[in-house]
């Protein structure tokens, strides 16, 4: 029996990528990069060569259950876990815990967001496997590890992982000396420059014994209503009982509950082409662009433009004229237009909408 397990968590709206990205219809389902797959599907088989199919559990939103079996039709409709409210990943990884826990007690465990990118998927493999060599040692079976990318420049989007100074190797498990904030930019090049600081990935490994322990440890009221239902996990009555105590659950992340917390925590070094696609920015970093730097798709016609996306929606047609630097997408009867450097504030123009 194969007791190599993936947690993908998939419930968030990625409304960062408005108007691509809705609640209808979020970022995790989408083609933004024009590879022919969504991002959910282009992480379940990123996984599948190291974790059996029937390992693979989904935390979605319960509106998002069929879109999950739509894309990843090899899962049974029981491996979609359904939160009824969004609660951060420390609850979500906490449910779909305590629901593993009552297939394999001795599983290992990877976690990942079911909306990044990964070019290099042979050196990611390599990666993720070395990690459960690791927490599947008994000596280890407590260790808490998380994936860090080695940073090729400044990022002020992302958190950071400090190591020890001189234990940067490739590939290498590594004890983690702290975690740090996402950085202003000035920060950001400190940590560049210091060469001991790599960037937080959210992809994590761990033994099933080992997180269960930390949980218990550092979030022992999160701990104590999902022991609650003990006997429910894998029944008809699993999703009453998340109905009911899911929203008891403290709305905090893995990393401040857990990670920041915990004693025995690593990190692997890794270079393997990532990005977590978390904004247009960074969407324009991947894409391809013409002559004049636009990343442009869908029928429209760019002219005196420069270092811009054009992104309209199939059945849409655009003009774009004498814009430098700036954003243009269209989809579902919604517009967005902005300088790209202003994206950060994406979040609360739609909020406010």
């Amino acid at each position: 029996m194969n007791n190599k397990y993936c947690i993908i968590m998939a419930g968030g709206i990625g409304s960062r990528f408005w108007p691509l990205s809705k609640n209808n219809y979020p970022k995790q389902f989408l083609d933004i990069l024009g590879t022919g797959k969504s991002f959910i599907r282009s992480t379940f088989e990123r996984f599948l060569p190291i974790v059996p199919a029937e390992n693979f559990l989904v935390v979605t939103n319960a509106a998002y259950k069929e879109a999950v079996l739509d894309h990843i039709p090899e899962l049974k409709p029981d491996q979609v876990l359904c939160e009824p409210m969004r609660r951060n990943t420390a609850p979500c990884i906490a449910y779909a815990s305590y629901r593993i826990k009552s297939q394999c007690p001795e599983a290992v465990v990877a976690v990942t967001p079911a909306d990044h990118l990964v070019l290099n998927e042979s050196t990611f493999q390599k990666t993720i496997s070395t990690g459960f060599d690791f927490v599947s040692q008994e000596s280890n079976s407590e260790a808490l590890l998380t994936i860090g990318i080695k940073p090729s420049r400044p990022e002020t989007g992302y958190g950071y992982i400090e190591l020890p100074e001189g234990k940067m190797k490739e590939g290498v498990v590594t004890p983690i000396r702290g975690f740090k904030e996402k950085p202003d930019i000035e920060r950001a090049k400190t940590f560049l420059a210091a060469g001991n600081y790599l960037w937080n990935s959210g992809i994590f490994i761990w033994s099933l014994k080992g997180i269960l322990k930390a949980f218990h440890s550092y979030l022992p009221e999160m701990s104590k209503l999902f022991d609650e239902g003990s006997d429910v996990y894998g029944t008809a009555a699993e999703q009453e009982f998340i109905n009911r105590k899911f929203a008891e659950c403290e709305n905090i992340s893995i990393d401040y509950g857990v990670m920041e917390r915990a004693e025995r925590r690593y990190t692997i070094p890794a270079e393997f082409g990532w990005s977590d696609i978390g904004t247009w920015g960074s969407l324009y970093t991947h894409a391809e662009k013409d002559e004049m730097g636009n990343a442009c798709k869908g029928k429209t016609i760019v002219t005196a433009t420069r270092n811009s996306i054009v992104n309209i929606e199939d059945g849409v047609e655009a003009i774009v004229e004498g814009l430098d630097g700036y954003l243009v997408a269209y989809r579902d009867r919604s517009l967005l237009v902005c300088r790209l450097s202003d994206e950060q504030h994406i979040k609360e123009w739609v909020e406010k909408l």
